[in-house]
This record gives C-alpha cells, sequence and structure tokens, in this order.
C-alpha cells in the first residue's frame, strides 16, 4: 500500500511529526494497490425490475396453489397404485388380460402422477454449477421412461391376447373379472373426483418450472399445480372409458360365457388406446431432448418481436429450445444501431419476449450493426424444416 501527503508537507518530516503530540498529523489519504484489494463484506441489494433478472427474489417452497396441487396429487397417486395392485391380483384370479391390461394403463396413469410430483419437488431446488438450469429436465426423462414401460408391457399383453385367439384353451373367471373391473370404474372415478376439486385462489408470482403446455403467447404464465392437475385429470377420465369398456366386456362374459374371445379382443382395442394416449407425450419429449423449439413458440413470431424493438436493425443465432413442456429458453444476438441505447433496447426486448411467450429464461446479447452481417452466413437464418 501507499501513502500519499496531502500538499505542503514533506515526506522527511513523517518520524518528526510522529514524535511531536502537539504536531496535528497531516491529512493521509490511503490507496490500495489492485493486487491487495480490501475485503469487504457482500451484501444483498434490492435489484431493480429492469435488471435482467424478472424477479428481485424467487420465492421460497411451493405457493400455495402448488401445495394444493401437490396434495391432490398426492392423494391421485395413492388411490391410483392401490387400485393397480387389486387389478393385478384381480386380473391374475380371474385370467382375464383385458384386466391386466387396464392395470397396465393404471401403472402409466402412477408414473404420469409421480413425474408430477417429482417435478414439483424438483421447482424448490436451485440450480448448481454443474447444472446450470437446475433439475427440470429430469421430469422429461421421466415421462419417457414411463412411455416405454407401458410400451413393454403393452406388447407382452398383445403377445398373451394374440395367443388365446390363436388357441381357446383357457378359462375366464366371469365372476372375478366382473367384481375387479368394477372396482376399477369406482377406482376411476374416485381418482377423478379428487382431481377435479376446486383448488385455492389464482395467484401470480415467479415463474419458475412448469410443467403443462402454454397456450400462444400468454399474458401471465400458468401456474405448475392446475396444469399438472389438469393434465392428470384428463388421463383418468380417458382411463374411466377403457375402464367401462373392460366392464362390458366381462358383463357379456359372466352372462354368456361362451363370448370369452371377448377378453382377448378388447385387449387388442384398448391396447391400441393405450399405445395411442402416449403418441403425443412421446412426440413432445423427443422434441424435448432433440432441443427442437417449442411446440407453442413460433420461430418466426419471436423474430419479428425482436426486429420490432425500437433501434434494433437485425437479429441472428436465434435459438428457441425447451427444458421441459413449459421451460422455454431463448437466445439470440441483437444487432442495433449506433443511436440506440444498449441499456433501453435489452430491457424492452426482455420484456416483450417474456410477456408474449412466456419464456423462462432469455439470453439477449446487444451489438453493433454492421453492413456485412447481410453477407454473413452464420447470421443469415435457419431454413424451413
Amino acid at each position: 500500500m501507499r501513502l500519499m501527503m496531502a500538499a505542503g508537507v514533506r515526506g522527511e518530516n513523517i518520524e518528526h511529526l510522529k514524535l511531536r503530540p502537539e504536531a496535528r498529523p497531516p491529512t493521509l489519504l490511503l490507496f490500495t494497490e489492485p493486487s491487495e484489494p480490501v475485503p469487504e463484506e457482500s451484501k444483498p441489494v434490492e435489484i431493480p425490475f429492469h435488471h435482467c433478472h424478472r424477479d428481485p427474489l424467487p420465492p421460497l417452497g411451493l405457493t400455495p396453489e402448488r401445495l394444493h396441487a401437490r396434495r391432490q396429487l398426492y392423494a391421485a397417486c395413492a388411490v391410483c397404485f392401490v387400485f393397480m395392485a387389486g387389478e393385478v391380483v384381480g386380473g391374475y384370479l380371474a385370467h382375464s388380460l383385458a384386466i391386466m391390461t387396464d392395470a397396465a394403463h393404471l401403472l402409466a396413469d402412477v408414473g404420469s402422477m409421480m413425474g408430477s410430483l417429482f417435478s414439483l419437488w424438483l421447482s424448490t431446488r436451485p440450480a448448481t454449477r454443474t447444472m446450470t438450469f437446475g433439475w427440470h429436465r429430469s421430469e422429461t426423462l421421466g415421462a419417457l421412461a414411463s412411455v416405454v414401460s407401458l410400451w413393454m408391457v403393452t406388447g407382452i399383453l398383445l403377445y398373451l391376447a394374440f395367443v388365446r385367439l390363436l388357441h381357446s384353451d383357457y378359462h375366464i373367471e366371469g365372476g372375478a373379472m366382473l367384481l375387479t373391473a368394477s372396482i376399477a370404474v369406482c377406482a376411476n372415478l374416485l381418482m377423478a373426483f379428487v382431481l377435479h376439486q376446486a383448488g385455492p385462489p389464482h395467484s401470480h408470482g415467479s415463474r419458475g418450472a412448469e410443467y403443462a403446455p402454454l397456450e400462444e403467447g400468454p399474458e401471465e404464465p400458468l401456474p405448475l399445480g392446475n396444469t399438472s392437475v389438469r393434465a392428470a385429470f384428463v388421463h383418468v377420465l380417458g382411463d374411466l372409458l377403457q375402464s367401462f369398456g373392460v366392464l362390458a366386456a366381462s358383463i357379456l362374459i359372466y352372462f354368456k360365457p361362451q363370448y370369452k374371445a371377448a377378453d382377448p379382443i378388447s385387449t387388442f382395442l384398448f391396447s391400441i388406446c393405450a399405445l395411442g394416449s402416449t403418441a403425443p407425450t412421446l412426440r413432445d419429449v423427443l422434441r424435448i431432448l432433440m432441443e427442437g423449439t417449442p411446440r407453442n413458440v413460433g420461430f418466426e413470431p419471436v423474430r419479428d418481436t425482436l426486429l420490432s424493438v425500437p433501434g434494433v436493425r437485425a437479429t441472428h443465432e436465434l435459438h428457441l429450445w425447451a427444458l421441459t413442456l413449459t421451460y422455454h429458453v431463448a437466445s439470440a444476438h441483437l444487432a442495433i444501431d449506433s443511436t440506440a441505447d444498449p441499456e433501453a433496447v435489452l430491457a424492452e426486448a426482455s420484456s416483450r419476449l417474456y410477456s408474449r411467450f412466456g419464456f423462462s429464461s432469455c439470453t439477449l446479447q446487444v451489438e453493433q450493426y454492421q453492413p456485412e452481417m447481410a453477407q454473413c452466413l452464420r447470421c443469415r437464418e435457419p431454413p424451413q424444416a
């Protein structure tokens, strides 16, 4: 460190001044060399709204709305698991493949609701230096595992149904099948009732991580709890229709045992329905894992929104992808006029992307526009798929 003397005081008088208590010491200015920084305790500062973050401080824990959604999913998942185990036992005792197919569909429901519960828990975990985006994509991997497991179980049941149609040496216990199918209908009705209950009043907050499809250009982000419960409710309605079909087949076999072929035939029909119901999920999962543009966000609307910001001449390196169905991310380079204010352009562009498309994270690089950008190959827009 260096000591700079005030004007009028010679350096050789320092020791003399120290030996005279009655003499008033000169004013000393303390400067710190760059190699020796003075440690200062960092204090949290209040972040203004126009900063790069949307919210000053993300809320800790789950909101009341999400807590209610978690309770609903816990209850529905418990009911689904209990009755799935009951259907497996009942289908084995009744020698019914149709009952086992319905149990396989309930297995997919359990996996889906467990994925929603897992995503609710993950939404409270912060990002780390290793997982800089957090753990959101684990929900997508869980959905893929659920689909693959359903396909494997359904494939085995389809093979057994085909064998039964070729060889009629099997017997169906009509009573056990009818009882199990009736209980399955009641279970799906109970799950639909649990998931259809109204939650607490809607509240807006930090977007965080959300896990259900957004509509095109929402004004406010949709809450995770409502969308997760809504997706599970729609899935349960599909299972309810399948359970009614199994119940109809069991009634027919109970009163007309000679029509036992209704069991493998219904297995074929319901397996096709089960596999078809996984097609949208599999499409979304593959799109996310392949870093595709989010389903409800178009490349052209985002580009036009950025170009409409005052001062922006061109945009390039525009990338849109998603970590989950609703955790959408965008990054782009904005080429601006030399007279434009970079901070104002950045704030306006970020605000429009957040409000019009519901992005969870936006990274924008502002740079001066150069005429040669029009001929640059890397600055050109990607072609249509």
